[in-house]
């Protein structure tokens, strides 16, 4: 037994992928199968006698094509397939427009040509035989799978479109013999529009998959082109991809690490929030270790790499991103899986309505008609329109609330979701520390402590200084000269303003120059609520301190109280470390904290609780939570962070207020109710109208359906599809 990974092209859709499976998953040599549809790759476990050409011939014969991974093109395929696609829309559209004025403008009151009957009935036909070449793929496939004995979506778009075609060029046969009734017996213009909706909603969910893809070569984007390696005894411009195991990289302030490795010289600070969820810059030195992708934001170092390629963190992310699409299953494709059914058993109730005539004497013309009136009513124009009218019209209403939707599959997940999985920061908190406390001791008021500090810090490149600047802007607090501007590593800075002495940092840095600290407790307390605590001496006397934290964002605290009301069970999921985390978690009212995790545990973290039989979403918006996000059944980012998070989720919230995932719990339920709303009414109205078509009602002395009353109703279940769908436009999604 051994496994095998190929590329698949042709796919375009969900029913693709589960076609491709199934037609693997039939042969002999092979135990198992499974499609990766945003990769579009075949992973199959074979048997012994495993023969490559044997699997090559079976997914050629359901339409797509084999090839090895090296072999592909990759994106410039898909954007060849995706401008093809483009044009046969465009095509469709140019002819499904105009034929639809001839057949159905007379009935809306437009003018029609001035013509005969049977030029008005050549040009239907004229029009309508592109169309079919066009839309020549639905059937090749759809009769294939039918003979395969697995019907799916394009089998019943094969059947039903087919059935009306033909009975049109009879009833085309009819007009030109001189029976101008027949006119009204034309079904070409359905067969077009039938044709044109379902390639654009093929169409869509292509772009829908390529956007997908987008998400690892964003990813793989995060890295510099080229990076600065020490090299025959000089410093040398290479590509990123050709470091080796044991290079010396040099990374300058403001440029991002190419690989993982250890710092060898040097002192900074380096952003890695986007990768550990970290709010503040971490600061390295000596031995510490470097990732991939994050930024160096200080001073210069020289870094040894350790892991290179697809050894590195950035790497690994790439690969958990993939691995989790493929393992994620995309919506039920539930016109596929009644069409399994439902094709074959219309089939077989419209040739038995047939035959049942012929054998009762009437003619073949009137078992004809029998035959194609139960095909035409069964014809899935409702069912094809229920799903998507309802997505369409939802997620329309979210776009208006700030709620972006991608996927059907993430509004029926969403609305089965029981436990909510919610990132710290950027997510929960602002994303950036500020001002949260001035505590003053002596004469001293808090704006004159603060203009002291923001004053010296002025100077300063610690991250933290933007936070002492910014709120002496806010309360207007004017800067005050420096002199004797002095940073003391590890420890804080030392200054001179307005002749005396100020010292701004840790206890240790007042510690080492004798100044006693009365208050040492409030710092403590403040360090304890999770908050960076800033202590200051004048003159060498304790005057105060000043606490800085990543902020609880506005809307969290009702968020969180409202998704607890709801039933929701609330977890903190957060790569900062333990204290800060149970602070915030404590201030917000969660029992559930997992703290310092790295990107790769918080994908293992959320497999944990989905083990224990829990539907999860996951909250966040940094590219450490982009695997979580996949991994999720339904992953929300917040509009405000990084593009691969909002790429990687499957609802995007844009205001970036963690209020909206309420309302998206309570879009969810209402777009799913009325997608089951219109199923309903899809397929009552085949239900009623297939016995009515077979002429089960004309046997005793009923009526019979013939097959323009068919399209009629046909077209009035879709009708009242869209209109069912439209009631959602009038609903509220207020928490």
């Amino acid at each position: 037994m051994g496994k095998q990974e190929y590329r698949v092209t042709g796919m375009t859709c969900a029913s693709c992928a589960m076609t491709v499976e199934m037609v693997a998953r039939e042969l002999d040599s092979i135990d198992q199968a499974a499609v990766n549809l945003a990769t579009e790759t075949l992973t199959v476990i074979s048997k012994d006698g495993f023969d490559k050409a044997e699997l090559e011939k079976a997914v050629s014969e359901a339409g797509y094509r084999l090839v090895e991974p090296e072999l592909a093109k990759g994106k410039e395929e898909k954007e060849e397939q995706l401008v093809r696609m483009r044009r046969s829309l465009l095509g469709l559209a140019m002819l499904t427009l105009p034929l639809l004025y001839l057949s159905m403008g007379g009935m809306l009151g437009l003018s029609l040509p001035n013509v005969s009957d049977k030029m008005l009935v050549l040009w239907q036909f004229l029009l309508t035989l592109p169309v079919l070449y066009l839309g020549r793929g639905f059937y090749s496939r759809g009769f294939r799978h039918l003979i395969k004995r697995h019907p799916n979506m394009d089998s019943l778009i094969a059947v039903g479109t087919g059935a009306a075609f033909l009975y049109s060029l009879r009833s085309m046969a009819e007009v030109f013999s001189g029976n101008h009734g027949a006119l009204h017996h034309l079904y070409f213009e359905s067969v077009a529009v039938i044709i044109s909706l379902v390639f654009l909603g093929k169409y869509l969910e292509f772009l829908a998959k390529g956007r997908t893809s987008q998400v690892i070569e964003q990813l793989m984007d995060l890295l510099p082109q080229t990076a600065q390696v020490w090299r025959n005894e000089t410093w040398q411009t290479i590509k990123s991809e050709d470091i080796l195991r044991g290079d010396r990289i040099r990374v300058r302030a403001g440029e991002r690490m190419p690989v993982d490795g250890v710092v060898l010289s040097g002192e900074t600070y380096v952003d890695e929030s986007m990768m550990t969820g970290e709010s503040l810059p971490v600061a390295k030195k000596v031995g510490d270790r470097i990732t991939s992708a994050t930024v160096n934001q200080l001073g210069l170092i020289e870094y040894q790499a350790t892991q290179v390629g697809e050894e590195t963190t950035l790497a690994q992310i790439r690969r958990l991103i993939e691995q989790a699409q493929g393992s994620k299953a995309p919506i039920a494709a539930l016109g596929d899986k009644i069409a399994l059914y439902f094709v074959p058993t219309v089939l077989l109730l419209g040739l038995v309505a047939g035959l049942f005539w012929l054998a009762m004497g009437e003619s073949l013309d009137f078992a004809l008609s029998i035959f194609v009136s139960v095909l035409v009513i069964a014809c899935p124009c409702a069912l094809g329109l229920a799903t998507p009218t309802a997505i369409m019209v939802g997620t329309g209403k979210g776009a208006e609330a700030g709620i972006l939707i991608k996927s059907a599959a993430s509004l029926e997940g969403l609305s089965q979701v029981d436990t909510l999985v919610l990132d710290k920061t950027g997510t929960l908190t602002v994303g950036h520390p500020v001002l949260t406390d001035i505590h003053v001791s002596g004469d001293l008021s808090e704006n004159d402590l603060l203009q002291l500090v923001a004053s010296s810090e002025q100077y300063s490149e610690h991250p933290l200084a933007q936070a002492f600047m910014t709120a002496a802007k806010e309360r207007q607090i004017e800067l005050l000269p420096v002199e004797d501007f002095r940073v003391i590593p590890g420890q804080g800075l030392s200054a001179k303003v307005n002749e005396q002495t100020l010292l701004v940092g840790n206890s240790r840095l007042l510690a080492s120059h004798g100044v006693a600290m009365n208050e040492r407790a409030k710092g403590e307390m403040l360090a304890e609520d999770g908050k960076t605590v800033m202590f200051v001496a004048l003159n060498h006397t304790y005057v105060g301190c000043l606490a800085v934290a990543d902020a609880v964002k506005e809307g969290s605290r009702e968020a969180i109280s409202h998704l607890k009301t709801i039933g929701k069970e609330l977890i903190i999921l957060t790569g900062d470390n333990e204290k800060t985390a149970h602070a915030l978690a404590k201030s917000l009212g969660i029992n559930q904290v997992i703290a310092q995790v790295l990107p790769d545990g918080k994908a293992r973290e959320i497999e944990k609780i989905q083990a224990e039989g829990r539907r999860v979403a996951m909250v966040g918006d940094g590219i450490n939570d982009a695997p979580a996000l996949v991994q999720a059944d339904v992953g929300i980012a917040i509009g405000a962070g990084a593009d691969i998070a909002m790429e990687s989720a499957d609802i995007v919230l844009m205001h970036s207020d963690v209020r909206d995932v309420s309302k998206a719990f309570r879009l969810s339920q209402l777009t799913l109710k009325t997608i089951k709303e219109n199923l309903f009414w899809a397929f009552a109205y085949n239900v009623l109208g297939i016995p009515l078509a077979m002429g089960l009602f004309h046997l005793f002395g009923g009526p019979l359906l013939n097959p323009m009353f068919a399209g009629l109703a046909m077209s009035f279940s879709s009708v009242s599809v869209v209109l069912n769908a439209l009631r959602l436009r009038r609903r509220t999604l207020t928490i």
